[in-house]
């Protein structure tokens, strides 16, 4: 539920980002209630604690998957969503820690910023979790195959008996195209996982002209013209793909461009 997207216009967001947004902003408003009650500021002390929970989060990643990476830039490109999440917490809370230690002035406000932080994404995580311990089994929606064939997920899991990665894209989406040839690699390599690469709204004949166009071979590409399987999956903007284990349970949900690392990352809770 948490990795469901959104589109606000031209822009798409996970339920995730827009969760761990709302708690930022939370953390900031109870910190600024609290620091003028102190006559003490820490917005500034929540906002460096933000950034090297992120940066403990990015670098920890790219350390992990260093040779899924081609060079420099792409281990800087953030787009990929490779963040490393317990690393991230560490680093942010033991910073924090620091401080609270080294200021007494900021020590109650940046705690009580903190607690409101936690509580809120405690309650709004925790409250999705609970629904995501229900299992979330592949939808029956009705697809085509590039033939003009009735296809659909489940169907296709009783038959190869394994875990599928569901690609939802588009021919005008930039990140989709980008990340076309990793998954065609992937599909050569991976022999024990079923790739799916679902298009959402176009006709069989462009999607064979974008086939040619981008010289890319890539085995079952189906059609969905009516976008029903991104309402079923709550999957609203593009690039989105699911992984689904070998019982047809959603266990990983990527919302957005993926790089080797990440796919690699998605693979590896497959197995």
């Amino acid at each position: 539920m948490l990795q469901q997207s959104i589109a606000i216009g031209p822009l798409g967001f996970s339920l995730h980002q827009l969760v761990l947004i709302v708690t930022f902003l939370i953390a900031l408003l109870v910190g600024a209630l609290l620091g003028r009650r102190h006559s003490v500021a820490v917005s500034d002390t929540l906002i460096t604690i933000f950034f090297i929970a992120l940066l403990a989060a990015r670098v920890v990643f790219v350390v992990r998957y260093w040779e899924a990476y081609d060079g420099i830039i792409s281990r800087l490109d953030i787009r990929d969503g490779g963040f490393d999440l317990a690393a991230g917490l560490i680093a942010g809370l033991g910073y924090a820690s620091w401080v609270l230690w080294r200021s007494s002035r900021q020590r109650w406000p940046l705690s009580g910023a903190l607690l409101a932080g936690i509580f809120t994404w405690g309650m709004l995580v925790g409250s999705t979790l609970l629904i995501e311990q229900q299992s979330r089994p592949l939808p029956h929606t009705a697809l085509l195959d590039r033939n003009g064939h009735s296809a659909n997920l489940p169907q296709l899991a009783k038959q190869t008996q394994q875990p599928l990665v569901v690609n939802l894209w588009a021919s005008w989406c930039p990140p989709c195209i980008r990340e076309m040839p990793i998954f065609e690699e992937a599909q050569n390599t991976e022999q024990d996982i079923t790739f799916v690469f679902v298009n959402q709204g176009e006709s069989a004949q462009h999607i064979e002209t974008f086939m040619n166009q981008h010289d890319l071979s890539l085995d079952n590409v189906w059609l969905d013209q009516s976008n029903a399987l991104g309402s079923a999956t709550g999957a609203h903007a593009m690039p989105t793909t699911l992984f689904y284990n070998a019982e047809g349970k959603l266990v990983n949900t990527h919302f957005g461009e993926l790089s080797r690392a990440t796919l690699q990352q998605g693979l590896e809770r497959l197995r």
